[in-house]
C-alpha cells in the first residue's frame, strides 16, 4: 500500500467515524446483548440444509470483526469474524431501520458490529444470517493489512501481534495450542499427585540455574532484588517442609541473548518429587512429554521443519562424554578416550582442533559442555536423553556415588534444542556449600553466570531435605515443537523486541 492511499483510506475512516456520530449514532458503547458466537453458530448449523433451517425459524445474535463489505443492488452483504471462525451476513435496505442502513453504508473493514436475524441459506448455499437489527460497536481507524500471507516484515508480527491475530488463523491455532500444551501438563501432573505452587519473581539472592540475572531495586526496603532466573531453590525449600511432590509453570528471566531458541522472558515447568532420583525422571518426563503429545496432537508424532518426530516412549540415552567422545572423534578422525576428555589439558588440545577457544578459568568440564554443544546438539533430533554431566558444571546435582567428577543430571533434546534439564539433588549442605564456594570463585575469575552463595538455602538443608529429583522444561521450546515453529518468537505473544523509532 503506498503511502498516499494508506493517508486516503486514514482520511475516509476518519470520515466515516464523524457521519456516525453526526448520526448520533453510538461509535463506543458500552456493550452489546449477544446470544450467539461467530464460531458457534457456525458449529451449530452448518450441517443444516436451507429447508432445516427455514423450517426452525434458527435466530441469532452475534458479533464480531468487517472481513467484508460487498453489495450486488438491493443485496448487501457483510463477512463477520469472531477470529476463529467468519460467517456471512444478508442485509436488506427495507430490513432495517433509516438509520440502521446508514450505519451499513459507513462501515469500514475492521469495524465492529453486532448482528440480529434469522439463520438461512443463499442460493449458493452459503450459511447466512439474515439482519433484522445492525448495532455499530466499534470503529477501526486504520486499514487492516492487506496480502497478509505475503507479507515478508515478519517483525510486524511481533511488534503488533494483534494484527497478526486478526489476519493470520495460523497464529491463534499456535496460541490456542500452547493452552492446550499447559494444561495437559496441569492434568498430568496434578494426577500424580503433584502440587501446583508460586514462588517468588523477586528473589534477594538469583539462583537455581547458571545465567546473568536482571537487577532492581526495592525503594522502601533500599535493597536491591533480582528477577528470577529459576525457581528452584525455592521449591526444594518446600520438600525441606514435607510437600513431597511439587511444580510451578514459572516465568524466568536471564539477562542473555536472543535468538530463535532464546529470548530473555521465558516459561519453565519446574517439578520435584522426594524419595525419587534422575533415572526415574527420565521415565517419568518420557510419560509426561508423550502425554501431552498425544493429548495435544492426538498422536505420538509431529512434524518440526523437514523432520518427523516420534514421541513414543521409549527415549535414545547416552552420556554426556561419550556423545562428545564420539563427535570428536568423527571430526578430527582420531581415537578420543574418556580420560582425554577429563584432563584439562587434552580435552583443551581437543577443543582447539574443532576451532572451540576456551578461557583461561575453563574446567575440563566446562570445556566438554561447550563441545557438545557445539559438536552434537543440533544432531539431536529424535528425543534423546543426554546424560551424567561433569560436576564442575552442575553445582546443585548430586554426584555419583562411583564417579565424583560425574553429577546424576539429564538433559532431553528434541529437534535439535534442549527441552528439559533434570538431576538428583544434591541435600548434603556441607557439599553444597562448598559447590557455591567454587562458583564464587569462578566468579572472581569473570564467570559472570557462576552461582551465588545462598545463605537461606543451605541453613533449609540443615534442616533435612530427603533424597529427591527435580527438572524444568522449557514451555515455550516444547510449544515451538508442537505447533512446528521456527522462532521463540513465534510461541510467545509478546517477545522482546529492540525499541523502534517512528515518526
Amino acid at each position: 500500500m503506498t503511502h498516499e492511499r494508506e493517508t486516503d483510506q486514514l482520511r475516509q475512516r476518519r470520515e466515516n467515524l464523524e457521519e456516525l456520530l453526526a448520526l448520533k449514532v453510538p461509535v463506543y458503547p458500552h456493550s452489546f446483548d449477544r446470544t450467539d458466537t461467530v464460531s458457534g453458530l457456525v458449529h451449530a448449523h452448518s450441517s443444516k440444509s436451507g429447508a432445516e433451517l427455514e423450517s426452525h425459524h434458527d435466530q441469532a445474535a452475534t458479533a464480531g470483526r468487517v472481513l467484508a463489505v460487498r453489495s450486488f443492488g438491493k443485496a448487501n452483504f457483510l463477512a463477520i469474524s469472531d477470529g476463529k471462525s467468519r460467517i456471512q451476513v444478508y442485509v436488506r435496505e427495507d430490513g432495517l431501520s433509516e438509520r440502521e442502513f446508514k450505519v451499513f453504508r459507513l462501515l469500514d473493514l475492521g469495524d465492529f458490529v453486532g448482528v440480529k436475524g434469522r439463520m438461512f441459506r443463499t442460493k449458493t448455499d452459503e450459511l447466512t444470517i439474515w439482519a433484522v437489527r445492525l448495532e455499530f460497536l466499534s470503529k477501526c481507524l486504520v486499514p487492516l493489512p492487506e496480502k497478509w500471507h505475503g507479507l515478508t516484515d515478519i517483525e510486524v508480527r511481533y511488534r503488533q501481534r494483534y494484527l497478526d491475530l486478526i489476519v493470520s488463523p495460523n497464529a491463534r491455532h499456535v496460541f490456542e495450542t500452547r493452552s492446550r500444551i499447559l494444561g495437559a501438563i496441569r492434568r498430568f501432573l496434578d494426577g500424580r499427585g503433584f502440587l501446583e505452587v508460586e514462588t517468588p519473581m523477586m528473589q534477594p539472592v538469583p539462583g537455581g540455574a547458571l545465567a546473568r540475572p536482571f537487577i532492581t531495586h526495592h525503594n522502601t526496603l533500599d535493597m536491591p532484588l533480582y528477577l528470577r532466573i529459576a525457581p528452584e531453590l525455592y521449591l526444594k525449600r518446600l520438600l525441606v517442609g514435607g510437600i513431597e511432590r511439587v511444580y510451578e509453570i514459572n516465568r524466568n528471566f536471564r539477562n542473555e541473548g536472543i535468538s530463535k531458541q532464546h529470548n530473555p522472558e521465558f516459561t519453565m515447568l519446574e517439578f520435584y518429587e522426594s524419595y525419587s532420583d534422575y533415572q526415574r525422571l527420565m521415565t517419568l518426563t518420557e510419560e509426561l512429554v508423550a502425554d501431552v503429545a498425544r493429548n495435544v496432537l492426538e498422536s505420538h508424532m509431529c512434524s518440526f521443519g523437514d523432520q518427523e518426530i516420534s514421541f513414543k516412549p521409549p527415549y535414545a540415552r547416552q552420556s554426556l562424554r561419550s556423545a562428545v567422545r564420539d563427535a570428536l572423534g568423527r571430526r578430527l578422525q582420531v581415537e578420543v578416550t574418556q580420560n582425554d576428555l577429563r584432563d584439562r589439558v587434552a580435552v583443551s588440545a581437543l577443543a582447539a582442533g574443532v576451532g572451540l577457544e576456551v578461557a583461561p578459568s575453563d574446567g575440563p568440564g566446562k570445556i566438554v559442555l561447550a563441545l557438545f554443544e557445539t559438536l552434537c546438539e543440533n544432531d539431536l533430533v529424535q528425543p534423546t536423553f543426554i546424560h551424567d554431566f561433569p560436576t564442575e558444571v552442575s553445582p546443585l546435582s548430586k554426584q555419583r556415588s562411583d564417579d565424583p567428577d560425574t553429577v546424576e543430571r539429564f538433559e532431553l533434546y528434541v529437534g535439535g534444542m534442549e527441552i528439559a534439564n533434570a538431576f538428583s539433588e544434591l541435600n548434603d549442605p556441607v557439599e553444597q556449600r562448598q559447590r557455591f564456594e567454587a562458583q564464587i570463585r569462578a566468579r572472581k575469575d569473570g564467570d559472570l553466570e557462576a552461582h551465588e552463595m545462598d545463605e537461606d538455602y543451605i541453613r533449609a538443608l540443615e534442616h533435612g531435605l530427603p533424597p529427591a529429583a527435580g527438572e524444568g522444561v522449557g514451555i515455550d521450546r516444547l510449544v515451538m515443537l508442537l505447533t512446528n515453529s521456527p522462532s521463540i518468537r513465534d510461541v510467545i505473544l509478546f517477545p522482546l523486541m529492540r525499541p523502534k523509532n517512528e515518526e
